[in-house]
């Protein structure tokens, strides 16, 4: 999802991007299924990073969430991988808050399907951090303690982190991710040019990030 789309959510819209093949013979190309930042990031000694951007409220992020989930568990040693919530508007911030508010508490990854089932599924926005505590509340999380955290100094500090991170990758829309501190690519990127279902869209994504991981470590 485009930070420009941000206003008109089509959740059951098919991704439909630039034109061009999906996967050129040979493999992934640069500059049409993923980038290369011109100025590589620093990342983790001795680890090809991972990062994910995403948006809790995306309808894309929330189709890819099962199939990075499930790919993220079989990486090798030598791949880790997190995840970066963006912050394109005022709604996305208090997101993105969320996100980092739970991540302090070591709850995020337990709440997140039902975060995503919530926004998605249910309908609720959780825009105002007393709708979060009352629904997280109920997931189990202490809403005093949630409210502590989504105010501290800590939690600002991984906002700005993320956004920082998020304007160094130049991402503009999301799911997207990054690769090494060097690659961009997308599941929009990776089906440069195609309608496609979300699922073969999230799935032609792991296979550039594969292509990815194996070029960062070629470079290491």
């Amino acid at each position: 999802m485009k930070r420009r789309d941000f206003s008109a959510l089509l959740a059951t819209a098919p991704v439909l991007t630039a034109t061009g093949p999906a996967l050129a013979q040979g493999g992934p190309v640069e500059g049409r299924q993923y980038t290369v930042l011109s100025q590589p990031l620093p990342t983790p000694p001795g680890k090809i990073e991972v990062v994910e951007f995403f948006w809790y409220g995306c309808p894309h992020c929330y189709a890819f969430e099962p199939l990075i989930e499930d790919w993220a568990k079989k990486l090798p040693a030598d791949v880790s991988y997190r995840k970066a919530h963006v912050a394109f508007r005022a709604n996305v911030k208090i997101h993105q808050r969320m996100f980092y508010a739970l991540e302090a508490l070591g709850k995020e990854a337990q709440v997140r399907p039902a975060i995503f089932a919530a926004m998605h599924q249910q309908g609720l926005p959780l825009d105002d951090v007393k709708a979060q505590a009352k629904f997280l509340g109920t997931l189990g999380v202490d809403a005093a303690k949630y409210q502590d955290a989504y105010n501290s100094f800590g939690v600002q500090t991984k906002c700005t982190q993320a956004e920082k991170l998020s304007e160094a990758f130049r991402i503009d829309g999301v799911p997207s991710v990054g690769i090494g501190g060097r690659f961009l690519t997308s599941p929009g990127m990776a089906t440069v040019g195609q309608r496609v279902p979300e699922s073969e869209s999230g799935a032609k994504a792991l296979q550039v990030m594969d292509f990815l991981i194996q070029r960062a470590r070629s470079k290491a």
